[in-house]
């Protein structure tokens, strides 16, 4: 784990989504958080060691989910699956497909495996089973405010090392090249996760803070400090807000799903799905909510510890 030394930065963005504005001060106290996400093999160890079930290993109950037919409570996931030719963006069922079968073991379906993976962070787990890992460890989720100072490596810069996405044309993280969901250049090198510490470190020393997997962090989702978006352009106060969390739970529910009293926690990093022409969410700033109970081929997570 690294040491993160407690401060002051200007949390958000006004560049991009406008969930991340406004840009506002904030101060976070000094924590520890893991230098890579949490791999196949750590994982591993955790099951073999508490026999524990993930979510998606087990049959959902369709008491928690309205409408779904009972014939349908299947153990699975969400695996990606590239489309072979452009399809509506705004339809993102053209690529994520639920598999029965498919979980952490065996991330693209039930003949999948993770042999030779086991330095690529662990997949299709649900927020419960960030925590219960996290739990185990000693260890806990890191905050929204704590992930992103972390992120940002003591720097103000829309991306981890700067302003520029691919400075000279390198690649600094795993996200996708080329036009979303159909063409992958793979000029990063991988069409779906890459070994945790592929890519250059942060200023803090901290890998894949950017790209490879979306990170679970212990907020639930709310827009900052109880704004919205149209207030994005206003100058935010000049009192830096102390070790701020999220919303409240029931705050959190989806609006477009009225029915699914699920709440959503805050995803952060991108990963490596993320594209220039889909979704800029490689940066520290970006942020995305997510069902806790959801998992799927591009989810992970890292833990934190109080200091």
């Amino acid at each position: 784990m690294i040491h993160i030394e407690g401060g002051r930065f200007q949390m958000g963005s006004d560049r991009f989504y406008p969930e991340e504005a406004p840009v506002r001060p904030v101060r976070v106290d000094s924590f520890l958080i893991d230098a890579v996400p949490v791999t196949n093999a750590a994982f591993t160890a955790f099951v073999a060691a508490t026999g524990y079930v993930t979510e998606v290993e087990r049959i959902p109950d369709p008491a928690d989910y309205p409408g779904l037919d009972p014939a349908l409570a299947i153990a699975g996931s969400l695996v990606f699956e590239k489309t072979r030719s452009p399809v509506d963006l705004a339809d993102f069922n053209q690529w994520w497909h639920f598999r029965a079968g498919a979980d952490w073991r065996h991330p693209l379906g039930p003949d999948s495996t993770i042999d030779g993976l086991g330095d690529h962070p662990v997949v299709h787990v649900s927020y419960e089973d960030a925590v219960a890992f996290a739990t185990w460890a000693g260890k806990r989720l890191p905050t929204e405010a704590e992930w992103e100072f972390a992120a940002r490596g003591g720097a103000d810069t829309d991306y981890a090392w700067g302003d520029e996405l691919a400075p000279g044309g390198a690649m600094l993280a795993n996200y996708w090249q080329g036009l979303f969901p159909f063409s992958n250049q793979q000029l990063d090198g991988y069409e779906r996760t890459s070994p945790v510490g592929t890519y250059p470190a942060n200023g803090y020393g901290l890998f894949d803070m950017i790209g490879n997997v979306w990170e679970w962090t212990s907020d639930w989702y709310a827009l900052p400090s109880g704004t919205a978006p149209a207030r994005a352009g206003k100058a935010a106060s000049c009192c830096a807000i102390p070790n701020p969390r999220g919303g409240r739970k029931r705050d959190s529910y989806d609006p477009a799903m009225p029915a699914m009293k699920i709440g959503r926690k805050v995803l952060k990093g991108g990963s490596h799905l993320c594209a220039p022409n889909y979704c800029q969410r490689y940066r520290p700033a970006a942020r995305h909510p997510q069902t806790v109970d959801s998992a799927t081929t591009h989810i992970g997570f890292r833990c934190a510890i109080t200091v």
